[in-house]
C-alpha cells in the first residue's frame, strides 16, 4: 500500500462527533503531502464543528502512530468557508445561501437517533394536528430506505400525478387526511429494496423538496430517517428551517441514541423545537384511569433538561385505538376523542406557539 493509502485510510477513525462520518469523507482534511518521515495535512472545519479542533487534531496524530515511516505530523488550519460540506454558517444561524421551498413558511424535520420509537407515526399525526388546527400543511418522507408513511395515511396503492417534463417536472402530492404527501413509497413497489448510496439518497430528497408542487403550506413537516447520515445533512445545507424536534422513548438505549442526533443538529446550528417523549406509558383499554409506564421513566425530561430545551409532549400507549378496521390511518382521524388524539393537538398547538415567541 502506497503512503499517500496508509495515510488516508489511518484518517477514517477521526469522525465528526455529531454526523459520525470521517473528516476525511466530509472534505475537512486534505493532505498536502506526503514524503516520510514527515506528512503535512490541512485541517478545515466549518464553524459549526469548530469546537472540536482540538480533539480533531489530538485524534489525527494519534492515528498517525501506528505508520512507522511517519515520524512528524504538520497541521496547517484551512479556510473553512471553502470546505465545510454544509457551507460557512451565519450568526447563530443555518448556514447562508439555503434555498426557501417557494410559498412555505415553516420546515419542521422529526429525527430520532434510532430507529423503532414511533418517529414516522409522531411526523404523521403531528402534521394532521396541525392540519386540524387550521393549518396549510405538507409532509415529506425522508427516510428513503424505510418510507412507511404512504401506509400510515392509507395512500400506499396511489402513485402520485406528475406534470411537466425535463426540469419543469413536478410531483404532485397526495392529499390525504387534510394534509399533502410526498414519499418514495409511492413510487416504488412496496416489496421493492431501495439500494443506493449518499449522492443519489441527496438528490431525490432535493427533488421532492423543490420538485413537489406543495403549493402553498403553513408547515412542511419531515420525517427523516433514524440516525445522523446523509438525509439529514442533505437537508441541512439546502433548505432554511425552523427547527428539528427529537423523538425518544423513556428507555436509556434510546436516549443514548436520541442524545447524539440532538448533538448534531446543535453543531449544524439548527434550531431544536424541543423533545417528544414516544410510550411514555400504558392505559389498559377496561382501565383508562390507570396507567403503567413499561418502558421506564424520564428519559424525555432527562434529554430536555440537559439540552436547556422543552419537553413538547409525552405520549401514551392505547392498545384499543389500534385495534379497528381503520387502523392504517393517522389516530387523530381514527379516534379523535382518544387521550393520545389529545395530545397531539395540544401538541400542534404548543409548536405552533414555540414559533410565534
Amino acid at each position: 500500500m502506497k503512503s499517500n493509502e496508509k495515510v488516508l485510510k489511518a484518517f477514517d477513525s477521526v469522525r465528526d462527533v455529531g454526523s459520525k462520518r470521517s473528516i476525511s469523507e466530509l472534505g475537512w482534511l486534505k493532505i498536502v503531502s506526503v514524503k516520510p518521515p514527515k506528512i503535512v495535512l490541512r485541517l478545515s472545519l466549518p464553524d459549526f464543528a469548530q469546537a472540536q479542533r482540538e480533539r480533531i487534531a489530538k485524534e489525527i496524530r494519534e492515528s498517525i502512530k501506528p505508520l512507522e515511516e511517519i515520524e512528524e505530523v504538520q497541521i496547517e488550519v484551512g479556510n473553512p468557508s471553502n470546505q465545510s460540506p454544509i457551507g460557512q454558517a451565519g450568526h447563530g444561524g443555518q448556514p447562508q445561501g439555503l434555498n426557501p421551498i417557494p410559498n412555505v413558511k415553516h420546515v419542521i424535520a422529526i429525527s430520532s437517533g434510532k430507529g423503532g420509537v414511533g418517529k414516522s407515526t409522531i411526523a404523521v399525526n403531528l402534521a394532521c394536528a396541525l392540519s386540524q388546527k387550521g393549518f396549510t400543511v405538507g409532509l415529506l418522507d425522508a427516510d428513503i430506505y424505510g418510507p412507511n408513511t404512504p401506509y400510515m395515511l392509507g395512500v400506499s396503492e396511489i402513485t402520485p400525478e406528475v406534470s411537466g417534463s425535463g426540469s419543469e417536472q413536478k410531483i404532485i402530492p397526495i392529499e390525504t387526511c387534510g394534509i399533502g404527501m410526498v414519499s418514495m413509497g409511492l413510487l416504488i413497489d412496496q416489496d421493492q429494496p431501495v439500494i443506493w448510496r449518499g449522492p443519489m439518497l441527496n438528490g431525490i430528497i432535493r427533488q421532492f423538496l423543490y420538485q413537489a408542487s406543495w403549493g402553498k403550506r403553513d408547515f412542511l413537516i419531515v420525517d427523516l430517517p433514524p440516525g445522523t447520515g446523509d438525509a439529514q445533512l442533505s437537508l441541512a445545507q439546502s433548505v432554511p428551517m425552523a427547527g428539528v424536534i427529537i423523538v425518544t422513548t423513556p428507555q436509556n438505549v434510546s436516549l443514548q441514541d436520541s442524545r447524539r442526533g440532538l448533538a448534531m443538529f446543535k453543531q449544524m446550528n439548527i434550531p431544536i423545537i424541543g423533545v417528544i417523549e414516544n410510550m411514555t406509558y400504558f392505559i389498559p383499554p377496561d382501565q383508562p384511569e390507570k396507567t403503567y409506564e413499561i418502558f421506564g421513566s424520564g428519559g424525555g425530561m432527562q434529554l430536555a433538561t440537559e439540552n436547556n430545551v422543552s419537553l413538547l409532549a409525552q405520549i401514551p400507549i392505547e392498545s384499543d385505538i389500534y385495534s379497528g378496521t381503520d387502523n392504517d390511518l393517522p389516530v387523530v382521524h381514527t379516534s379523535p376523542d382518544s387521550i393520545t388524539s389529545k395530545v397531539y393537538l395540544e401538541l400542534a398547538k404548543t409548536v405552533f406557539n414555540s414559533l410565534s415567541d
